[in-house]
């Protein structure tokens, strides 16, 4: 983001089956933002569309679950249709805290992607056993390739600026944990610039965690497949023409819009 260019910020919401929660969520960034909201419903098989609407988002209804990757593309190629330049993404469970979502976009004024890490400082948010071993390894292996210290590689707290959102439409992964390791990496391959924030991270204020013994040991593996993949990939060149190459592919999915 640079100085001639005036932020016009579009928060997205991934949402999969979070009707208890996301109404209070969106009104709760409501009264500390101005910003634009789009909750994608990503194929929920609950009332998540009609509790969103009702709480004054813009929706898009997918109609099956394509996971959070899915749905973010989704929210970046209706970004650049409505004339946003700058996207944030929030979590539909009340997990990020909305005061600090000018602090991630602030960030934005030094990098293309900005990240609110967990791990910077800020707050009392912690995990251990496996799960904490592989957000280590993934922070300092990606930390390598950006060139730029990072502690939260995982966080899906983040800000991209038109540059960013232009290569995430034509590149970003839809596949477990695509949406953030691979997504990552292929923008720094691609010539985006990151840094990150420290913030706090709320307790979820609905619904059950998914995290486990088991699901932290089969996200220690899970994660280091991720990995290599990703960095197996090559350096991109982006085309600055390529807005939209998927713009049929949204029209299907995005068609039950408002």
């Amino acid at each position: 983001m640079t100085a001639s260019i005036t932020p016009r910020v579009l928060i997205i919401m991934p949402a999969w089956n979070e009707s208890e929660v996301i109404g209070d969520t969106i009104r709760s960034v409501n009264q500390v933002v101005p910003y634009s909201i789009l909750v994608v419903d990503d194929g929920s098989k609950d009332d998540t569309a009609a509790v969103a609407r009702e709480a004054g988002a813009e929706v898009i209804t997918l109609p099956f679950n394509l996971g959070v990757g899915g749905a973010m593309r989704t929210g970046f190629k209706y970004a650049l249709r409505h004339g946003y330049n700058t996207v944030i993404q929030v979590d539909s469970d009340g997990q990020h805290d909305p005061l600090d979502i000018d602090r991630v976009l602030a960030g934005l004024q030094q990098a293309d992607i900005s990240i609110g890490a967990r791990f910077a400082g800020r707050g009392s948010y912690s995990v251990r056993g496996p799960r904490k071993w592989a957000m280590s390894v993934l922070a300092r292996v990606i930390s390598g390739v950006a060139r730029v210290k990072l502690t939260d590689v995982t966080s899906g707290f983040r800000a991209a600026n038109e540059k960013a959102i232009r290569q995430y439409i034509e590149h970003f992964p839809t596949e477990y944990l695509g949406d953030t390791i691979d997504s990552l990496i292929v923008a720094v391959k691609s010539g985006c610039r990151v840094v990150q924030v420290p913030v706090e991270m709320k307790v979820r204020q609905a619904g059950t965690p998914s995290t486990s013994p088991l699901k932290s040991t089969i996200y220690l593996g899970r994660s280091g497949l991720v990995l290599a993949f990703a960095l197996a990939r090559r350096r991109i060149k982006q085309d600055p023409r390529a807005v939209s190459v998927h713009e049929q592919e949204t029209d299907r999915l995005g068609g039950a819009q408002g």
